[in-house]
Parts: structure tokens; C-alpha cells; sequence
């Protein structure tokens, strides 16, 4: 039986929390999962860290793909609303490579997909997550990889991002409005992806070995500053 998680009100005017708006526990046909194991594609690569991302996803551009919205019926159903979500929490490398599906796993438990499916809304994306950058992490189990993130994630604070949609918008301008309301955050500690008709897409926020907002390094990815940046409400 499915049950009501939560929703999460702003308690600063113009400022959102890092929850779901509204999330509804899915039932047990979607918390299913399939391997996510290393390919041509994506080896396995055993790096030393140097340090972290943490990405996060704009819910509204992806749902309004309808090929991704067929794929994600419970991120983009009737029963929920989400603003940003949790993409998850990447070690990256010294250089511009990184490490990712550092040891063998097998599937998560259903307990541990239940208890973060409301931060990252598909049961697959957390065992992607897990396999390819959890396992990189010395000394973490999935509880703990899952923890960490989502505690990263639920400090995180939004401006409004309606009043921005309904505005010209760079990168830049993206970037120093998210770290406005973010203590200990700068718009140089974060890089803002797009599509290629310039809708937000992520957020890539960068730590050092302590988990501390830095500096991003010199090849992150991301558009640049001066590029211009559309916000996609949904429907309304």
C-alpha cells in the first residue's frame, strides 16, 4: 500500500528546502532492480580521490521528456512533485578521470531503495549510484554511501526558482543566486548543466576530501558562465 512520505515547506520566504514538494512511497513493482556492472563503455577504474560532486537534477526538465517520463512513472507520476532531486555523490580523481565501479555489489535492499527513493526518485539510478561511485568510497556499505548524500543534499537551499524561470538568465546568474542562500558556498564551487536548447539540467556542486564546498577544478564540466539558462516549470 503506498503511503504519503512528506512535504516540504519553505520557512524563508523565496527560499525552498532540499525535499520533495510531495512523495509518495512507490509500491514493490518499482523498487525492483537489474545489475549495474562495468562495460567497454564504462571499465572499472581504481583511482586515488582527490575530490567530491555532488550532482543534483532539475525533476521538471527530465519529466517533461516524454520518452524519460514513460521510464520514470514514479519521479514523474500524478502522485509526486519534485524540484531538484539527487543525482548522487561522485568521487572524483586527481586528474579528469575518476574512479567508478571500484569492487563487485550486489542489488540493493529493498529497505535501503525505500528509504532514499524520495531524494533520488528511481530504484535503478540508486543501484547505478552505488555500483559506479558508492563502491569507489573506502569503508562504505550502501546505508552509509546513501546517508552521506542525502544528508549533503537535504542541507542544500534553493532560491526561487519560479521568479528566475520568468527572467533572463545566465549561468553565472544561476550559480550566484544557489549560493545567495547557501552559507560557505561561492558561484565558482558549482557548475549548472543544460540541454542543448539551453534548459536546466544539473547542478554539480564541488567538495574537497572533507566534504566542504571548493572550488571547482579547471575541467569540470558544465556550460559557461555567460551561457544562458532556461528554467522549465511543468505543466501549468
Amino acid at each position: 500500500m503506498k503511503r504519503w512520505i512528506g512535504l516540504a515547506i519553505a520557512m524563508v520566504p523565496g527560499v525552498a528546502s532540499a525535499q520533495a514538494y510531495q512523495c509518495t512511497a512507490p509500491d514493490a513493482s518499482m523498487m525492483t532492480v537489474r545489475p549495474d556492472l562495468p562495460s567497454e563503455r564504462e571499465p572499472q577504474r581504481l583511482l586515488p580521490i582527490g575530490h567530491y560532486t555532488l550532482a543534483i537534477s532539475w525533476s521538471p526538465q527530465h519529466c517533461r521528456q516524454p520518452d524519460r517520463a514513460a521510464r520514470s512513472r514514479f519521479q514523474c507520476g500524478d502522485a509526486n512533485r519534485f524540484g531538484f532531486v539527487l543525482h548522487g555523490l561522485w568521487p572524483d580523481g586527481i586528474g579528469k578521470e575518476w574512479p567508478q565501479y571500484c569492487k563487485a555489489t550486489p542489488l540493493l535492499a529493498e529497505r535501503t531503495i525505500r528509504a532514499n527513493i524520495c531524494s533520488t526518485p528511481s530504484a535503478q539510478l540508486l543501484q547505478h549510484e552505488w555500483a559506479k561511485h558508492g563502491t569507489c568510497m573506502a569503508g562504505e556499505t550502501p546505508d552509509s554511501y546513501f546517508a552521506k548524500s542525502t544528508s549533503l543534499f537535504a542541507k542544500l537551499r534553493y532560491p526561487d526558482m519560479v521568479a528566475l524561470s520568468r527572467q533572463p538568465l545566465s549561468a553565472g546568474k544561476l550559480a550566484t543566486a544557489i549560493a545567495r542562500v547557501n552559507p560557505g558556498m561561492r558561484a565558482d564551487m558549482m557548475k549548472i548543466t543544460t540541454d542543448r536548447q539551453g534548459w536546466l539540467d544539473e547542478v554539480w556542486i564541488c567538495m574537497d576530501k572533507s566534504f566542504k564546498y571548493a572550488r571547482c577544478p579547471a575541467h569540470q564540466g558544465g556550460v559557461k558562465p555567460n551561457a544562458r539558462v532556461r528554467i522549465w516549470r511543468g505543466p501549468r
